[in-house]
C-alpha cells in the first residue's frame, strides 16, 4: 500500500508571520494544507493569500479558545468577563463539563466562523479545531452539525499512535496526547457515523510547537502505510510571535524543517506521495 500524507500547517488567519510562513512552507516546503482561523487577527491577510495558492487546501481551524469570537449574537457562556473566548483548552473543559456553556452558543458560533470562511469565498476543505476540542465528549454532534450544513466531508482525528515518540517531547504532553487520543477515537466512529472522512493516522501531538527537522524526519521514517496527516505551525519570528502568544513554540525552527532539504529528500527515500485534504478519497477510516 502506498504512503500517502498530508501536511496540514494550523493557525492560518492568526498572525501575518504564521501566513508567511505557511505560504512560504507550501510553496517551497511539503505544507499541502493549513487550516484557517476566522476569528484571527490576519484572516483577511490568510484569504488574500490562499486565493493566490490554489494548491494549497484551506480548512476551518474551528475556534472555541484562545482568539476573539465572530458571533455578535449572545454567547455569554463561551466568553471570558471582558468579551474574549476563554484562554485555553483547560479553561474552556472545566467550564463545559460543569455544566456552565451553553451548547446552542458553541453552534451559533461555529456556524458563524463557517459563514466568515465562506462569504471570504475560501472553498472549505475539512474542519479541525483549535487545541482539539472538536473532540471533546458532547460537541462531535454539533461539529458533525455543522459540517453537513456547509457541504464539508472531511475532518481531523488527533488519535496519534502512544507507541510514537519522537526525538524531543515533555511528559506533560505525552499526558496530554493519551486523554487526546481516547477523545478522538470514540469521536472517530461518531463522526464517521455522520458520513465525515479522515486521514488514518495523525501526527503532531507530542511534537506541538517543536516539529524541528529532528522531530519532523522521526515523524516521516515511522509513517505507517496508508494515510497519514502531519500537524505543524510555521512561523517567521519565534520573538514575535513569543510576545504574542507566550506559546513557547518553535515556529522558525518548524519553518526551517518544512522546506529543507533533509526533510525533503526524506520524503522521497521513502516513497511518500504528498496530497492536500481535497485529495482524501476512499482510503479513509
Amino acid at each position: 500500500m502506498i504512503k500517502r500524507l498530508i501536511v496540514n500547517a494550523d493557525d492560518f488567519g492568526l498572525h501575518e508571520s504564521i501566513n508567511n510562513a505557511i505560504i512560504a512552507s507550501h510553496r517551497e516546503g511539503c505544507v499541502t494544507s493549513a487550516s484557517l482561523m476566522a476569528g484571527g487577527n490576519a484572516f483577511a491577510h490568510a484569504v488574500a493569500l490562499a486565493r493566490q495558492h490554489p494548491r494549497l487546501s484551506v480548512g476551518v481551524h474551528l475556534t472555541l479558545v484562545g482568539a476573539r469570537p465572530v458571533a455578535r449574537g449572545n454567547i455569554n457562556t463561551l466568553l471570558t468577563d471582558d468579551g474574549k473566548l476563554l484562554p485555553d483548552y483547560g479553561a474552556f473543559a472545566r467550564r463545559y463539563l460543569r455544566g456552565a456553556i451553553a451548547k446552542e452558543h458553541i453552534e451559533y458560533e461555529l456556524r458563524c466562523q463557517m459563514q466568515k470562511v465562506v462569504g471570504s469565498g475560501i472553498a472549505i476543505s475539512h474542519l479541525d479545531s483549535h487545541q482539539h476540542l472538536h473532540v471533546l465528549p458532547g460537541l462531535a454532534p454539533i461539529v458533525a452539525k455543522i459540517a453537513r450544513e456547509f457541504q464539508v466531508t472531511k475532518i481531523r482525528i488527533p488519535a496519534e499512535p502512544l507507541s510514537f515518540f519522537p526525538k524531543q517531547y515533555t511528559v506533560g504532553r505525552v499526558l496530554a496526547r493519551t486523554a487526546l487520543t481516547v477523545c478522538a477515537a470514540w469521536a472517530r466512529r461518531q463522526y464517521a457515523r455522520s458520513g465525515l472522512k479522515s486521514p488514518q493516522h495523525f501526527f503532531g501531538m507530542l511534537t506541538g510547537g517543536t516539529m524541528h527537522a529532528a522531530n519532523l524526519k522521526a515523524v516521516i521514517e515511522n509513517l505507517p502505510e496508508g494515510l497519514s496527516e502531519i500537524m505543524v505551525h510555521p512561523g517567521m519570528d519565534n520573538k514575535v510571535l513569543d510576545a504574542a502568544y507566550g506559546w513557547r513554540y518553535q515556529w522558525q525552527e518548524e519553518l526551517a524543517a518544512l522546506r529543507s532539504a533533509e526533510v525533503l529528500g526524506a520524503l522521497q527515500r521513502h516513497k511518500i506521495k504528498l496530497i492536500n485534504y481535497w485529495e482524501l478519497d476512499d482510503e479513509t477510516s
